[in-house]
């Protein structure tokens, strides 16, 4: 196991940059302090070939001026937050409109492009980098001052994982996630891959994607994976393709309101991704009651590493996450951080490589 570290670029205030690269022989991960952004997941195939599995750039430029959130951490709230406003004790919070009329992963002045305090971490069995941040009260529109943490490590049984961890001094709703897109061919479209997941039910949603505060059955639908299926067999029949967020075992329809995990100890696992062709796998485990499944739907001519040019569906997401809306959504589990509470979400991307 190792850890370097190396200068990624600089911002033009003349802010250095840095990327953080981490080994274990089989596999490595770099990520930068930029927007906390996994930059790649390398995977050592067992003849020399090495496949880089996730979309990003080449340089710090290409994350300065990209808008679609290659490998980085968003928030505060992740995904949306229908027109872009909540009420939280009595008071109304008004948030950017950067999603027609809805709020998308925290609006204009999001994580994505912020630089983050980083540190290695190396206990001799997991090997990784701890970001920090203090999100001042009122940063996009949200309450409180929050301290955000947020570790990824990586073991030598290929498990990259990713910590998510705050407290704040007023009530918030938080929904921390990463946005890696990944290809495990390292390259093409991901209409091959094949999905199973632990989920037979899906939030309904209207036009603009936002949750009608309904769970649908996906059985015998097109959004059914509970049975191993290629992502390109029934895409063309749920419009541009997934943006769609699963539900996973942890809900509790008995207890809507268990919400955001208070500690990281239970784990499910929600879904494994294969790819016939290079025989890689990846399954997903997660402490969070929700996974946005998105197929790299509004990718187009998008310049990304080393020139190449992607384009819709080249990449998918699983982002772990609370439900879409939770803020204007009574039924759905909470979202809101407390004082005094210490918001422990933890998800794990376990690799199986080709030898």
């Amino acid at each position: 196991m190792k850890v370097t570290k190396s200068k990624f670029g600089m911002l033009c205030d003349g802010t250095k940059v840095n990327l953080f690269t981490v080994k274990n022989g089989n596999m490595s991960f770099s990520c930068t302090d930029y927007g906390c952004t996994i930059t790649s997941i390398v995977l050592n195939d067992g003849n020399g070939k090495k496949t880089d599995v996730v979309l990003g750039h080449s340089t710090l430029e290409g994350y300065i001026n990209g808008t679609v959130f290659f490998g980085a951490i968003v928030g505060r709230f992740a995904n949306r937050i229908g027109k872009a406003e909540f009420a939280l004790d009595g008071k109304k919070y008004s948030l950017d409109k950067n999603d027609g009329p809805n709020c998308l992963h925290g609006g204009f002045d999001s994580y994505n492009k912020m630089m983050w305090k980083g540190k290695v971490i190396d206990d001799g069995k997991l090997c990784g980098v701890r970001f920090t941040r203090e999100s001042p009260d009122g940063e996009q529109g949200f309450p409180g001052n929050l301290k955000l943490t947020i570790t990824y490590l990586l073991d030598e049984h290929n498990n990259l994982t990713c910590l998510y961890n705050a407290e704040t001094d007023k009530a918030t709703p938080i929904n921390i996630t990463n946005h890696a897109y990944f290809n495990l061919a390292g390259n093409g479209n991901i209409g091959d891959h094949t999905v199973q997941m632990n989920s037979d039910k899906r939030l309904e949603v209207n036009a603009k994607l936002i949750p009608t505060g309904k769970l649908l059955d996906v059985k015998g639908t097109p959004f059914d994976f509970t049975k191993e299926k290629k992502i390109g067999k029934d895409i063309k029949n749920v419009g541009v393709g997934y943006d769609h967020c699963y539900v996973t075992e942890l809900y509790d329809p008995e207890n809507p309101h268990c919400g955001l995990p208070l500690d990281d100890k239970d784990l499910v696992e929600f879904c494994t991704v294969k790819e016939p062709t290079t025989g890689h796998e990846m399954t997903v485990f997660t402490n969070m009651e929700g996974c946005q499944f998105y197929t790299g739907n509004y990718i187009k001519g998008v310049i990304g590493k080393n020139g190449r040019v992607y384009d819709r569906h080249d990449a998918f997401c699983l982002e772990t996450q609370c439900f879409p809306d939770t803020p204007n959504q009574a039924s759905f589990p909470s979202c809101i951080l407390e004082p005094g509470q210490k918001m422990k979400v933890k998800t794990i991307y376990s690799f199986t490589i080709n030898k």
